[in-house]
């Protein structure tokens, strides 16, 4: 689950991580009401407005804007507030501002120049640790320093049964450059922000820029913050932080039926029981000349029900020119997923607009097959990996 900006630097701040204070506003009046608090609470003079939406990115595309006065506030919070705002991680319609982020400046004059980097916390899947990625090179995209000049990305594994240990913390210090104040302000954060991050059941933390201040103060200025699915029983007050607006509707709409349904950019829609069989699914999909259109997990119910839903939801996609439907029948039965397929066929009528190759193997798949033949729908089947390949290149020749 990904949070918003404003969300993500809550948790933190909850943990002792020092964050750049800020106040949500869903329109203009109240973003001068959050700016008048803001410099009551911190004395700031200049406000950064910043949309809320679930992309990285946002400064380039006109969403995060610098305000010296409380009527700039109001006039680039009425510029940002519904806009569609288009970012190198947005859909290439944009994604709607529903919100801003009303932050203090944190860019102050001082006694030594403000400093950006970067800190991310993840799981490294190869060897089952968490992992700390910084660098001294804040504020730019990653991806582009890992390219240019790798050796200024540093990594810092965690061993879970010992956890964050202190000359850790002070290593990510170091190695970032830092001495006196900063050095020891840059060790707290990075073990608050550790706590933090297993607390949290967190599956990402993003935080570019982590700043150092003209004072040596260390801070969040940003915080990109995902929340692993799976924790979410531990943390029933982390669920209402979910922004349904910000994710894709077909896929909401399974979640909320218990499919496991992930959109991609396919033509050709994928329904198959178990994951790894997917995944394979989509590589046959591949091979065959075309492009899968999803992730669908299905499960161990292939009822009528069930599958007329994982139907609807696939051709909600009118990139879709054909289905293909992989079930391996251990627990369930071949031929009641068939029956099941033809059920749900027959309530859809012309709503299925695209041939669909049913592949069923296991337990009665013989049976199955002349179901689905015998049925006399627009329903092509197949017993064999192969047998369906070819079916799926016929049908997208």
């Amino acid at each position: 689950m990904n949070l918003h900006e404003y969300q993500g630097k809550s948790i933190l701040e909850s943990y002792g991580v020092g964050v750049q204070k800020g106040i949500i506003a869903d329109n203009s009046n109240d973003a001068i009401k959050a700016a008048e608090k803001l410099s009551e609470l911190t004395g700031t003079e200049w406000y950064i407005v910043k949309a809320q939406i679930h992309a990285g990115g946002r400064g380039k595309g006109g969403g995060v804007k610098l305000a010296k006065s409380f009527e700039e506030v109001k006039e680039i919070s009425e510029s940002i507030i519904g806009m569609q705002l288009i970012t190198p991680q947005t859909p290439p319609k944009g994604k709607k501002v529903n919100k801003v982020l009303i932050a203090e400046d944190v860019y102050y004059p001082g006694n030594s120049e403000p400093k950006e980097f970067y800190v991310s916390i993840l799981l490294n899947r190869s060897n089952g640790k968490n992992m700390i990625m910084y660098s001294t090179e804040g504020g730019m995209d990653i991806e582009k320093v890992a390219k240019k000049t790798p050796q200024l990305i540093f990594n810092e594994e965690i061993d879970s049964a010992l956890g964050l240990l202190p000359f850790q913390a002070r290593k990510v210090a170091f190695n970032l450059g830092l001495e006196g104040d900063a050095f020891k302000s840059m060790s707290k954060f990075i073990s608050n922000l550790y706590k933090a991050y297993v607390g949290a059941d967190a599956s990402l933390f993003e935080i570019n820029p982590v700043l150092k201040t003209s004072d040596d103060k260390i801070i969040a200025v940003d915080a990109k913050v995902s929340i692993d699915d799976n924790s979410l029983f531990r943390h029933p007050d982390f669920i209402t932080l979910r922004d349904l607006d910000e994710e894709n509707p077909i896929e909401v709409e399974a979640s909320k039926a218990g499919l496991n349904y992930v959109d991609l950019y396919g033509n050709v829609g994928c329904m198959v029981n178990g994951a790894g069989l997917a995944m394979a699914t989509m590589d046959l999909i591949k091979q065959s000349g075309g492009s899968p259109a999803n992730f669908l997990d299905v499960g161990g119910t292939a009822d009528a029900e069930r599958v007329e839903i994982a139907f609807r939801l696939i051709l909600k996609d009118p990139k879709v020119k054909a289905i293909l439907v992989n079930i391996f029948g251990g627990i369930v039965r071949c031929d009641r997923v068939a029956q099941g397929i033809i059920d749900a066929y027959k309530n859809m009528g012309d709503a299925i607009r695209v041939p669909i190759i049913v592949r069923l193997q296991g337990t009665n798949a013989e049976q199955a097959k002349v179901l689905i033949q015998n049925s006399k729908l627009d329903v092509i089947a197949a017993v064999a990996f192969e047998e369906a390949a070819i079916k799926v290149q016929e049908v997208l020749a």
